[in-house]
């Protein structure tokens, strides 16, 4: 008897103490998403982009080809390649997707007939559009993407000279993170994506991997919806969820701000609050819907916002080097987390995140050397 007490006595220590080593992981993974999710708020002032390059090439005209300009990212970004072609003295047409495969692949083949000197796609899946992209690449047309594909830099399978976005996997860690840190480690989530988009997969499925590696932490469902659909489909999606989840559901996780367009009437009938859960975070753009929402504390507490026009100056860069036969810039912003708390900092005011860190100016520079 002695013996089995001593041994049920060693169990038990066991298990105290892997409870214990448990709780002490648990607590040093929420510590580290709050010091992520601080240093991702703080504003970005100081330009760490490219200070050299090719001087302007003059009098070339660009085409711009959205796969949605209902997407808040994807135009504002061609604003901001509009903006950057004016002061290095380009022509740019803008031409719409629309937001489905077959008007995607028109506007990619008129914008090909247009023989432009070089053109930008935005938002484009490059293995959705493959035959396209060959056909500018054997045209000798540059192609300079936004969002058109997993990773930054230039994708040679993809025909792509550099694909100018943030890093994928540092903006799905910190919007996971954002829920990891406001929830105190009990986040309840719901993943939002798209499976048209090999990006928005890519970034759901990490957003998902982050919130798996939080002990209490729970993926309550992972939903595949047309974004270019959310009018219709997320209203009656919102009440589904609510039903089969109730308080549970905590926090939502997307992959871009225009899932939250849609939800919060849902929200408001079935009596949430707008500044309580679920909350909603997005893991890329930031558009200008969002930022009203999250400055109004209306069903969105923050985004992960990509610096759209930024962004469009360094695309007008990176085209401006594959015309001088240059290697792309290798720049790649970092990535920035906005909330209720520091919405007015780093262009705020005009509903958007563009960084007071000069950029204009240091674009202008390298044009005129």
């Amino acid at each position: 008897m002695k013996k089995l007490n001593v041994c049920l006595g060693t169990i038990a220590m066991t298990l105290a103490t892997a409870g214990f080593a448990s709780h002490a992981m648990a607590d040093d993974f929420l510590a580290a998403a709050r010091k992520k999710v601080e240093v991702a708020t703080m504003s970005k002032s100081a330009w760490d982009g490219p200070t050299t390059g090719p001087k302007a090439s003059s009098g070339k005209t660009i085409v711009f080809v959205a796969a949605d300009l209902k997407n808040g990212g994807i135009l504002g970004v061609s604003k901001g390649v509009e903006e950057a072609a004016a002061v290095i003295g380009w022509n740019v047409r803008i031409l719409d997707g629309q937001g489905s495969v077959s008007a995607r692949t028109a506007v990619l083949n008129q914008a090909l007939a247009l023989k432009p000197d070089g053109m930008v796609v935005g938002g484009f899946d490059t293995t959705e559009q493959k035959v396209a992209f060959q056909n500018a690449s054997k045209a000798g047309v540059p192609l300079v993407g936004w969002h058109s594909g997993e990773k930054p830099g230039p994708n040679a399978t993809a025909g792509l000279f550099a694909n100018v976005t943030t890093t994928a996997d540092d903006v799905s860690e910190v919007a996971a993170l954002y829920a990891v840190a406001d929830s105190g480690g009990k986040a309840g989530v719901v993943v939002f994506t798209d499976s048209q988009y090999a990006i928005a997969i890519y970034k759901a499925r990490a957003m998902e991997a982050v919130i798996k590696k939080c002990a209490g932490c729970t993926v309550l469902s992972f939903e595949d919806s047309p974004i270019a659909e959310s009018s219709t489909r997320m209203p009656q999606l919102t009440t589904s969820l609510l039903q089969r989840f109730g308080d549970k559901w905590t926090h939502s996780l997307a992959i871009n701000d225009l899932y939250f367009d849609f939800m919060g009437s849902s929200l408001a009938t079935a009596g949430k609050k707008g500044d309580a859960a679920p909350k909603a975070i997005s893991a890329g753009d930031g558009s200008e819907a969002a930022y009203q929402r999250i400055r109004s504390k209306r069903y969105q507490a923050g985004t992960v916002p990509e610096p759209l026009h930024m962004q469009g100056w360094q695309i007008v860069d990176e085209l401006n080097r594959a015309f001088n036969k240059a290697s792309w810039s290798g720049y790649i912003p970092k990535v920035h987390l906005v909330t209720a708390e520091n919405v007015g900092k780093d262009g705020g005011p005009k509903n958007l995140f563009d960084p007071d860190n000069g950029y204009r100016n240091a674009y202008k520079k390298i044009w005129a050397k």
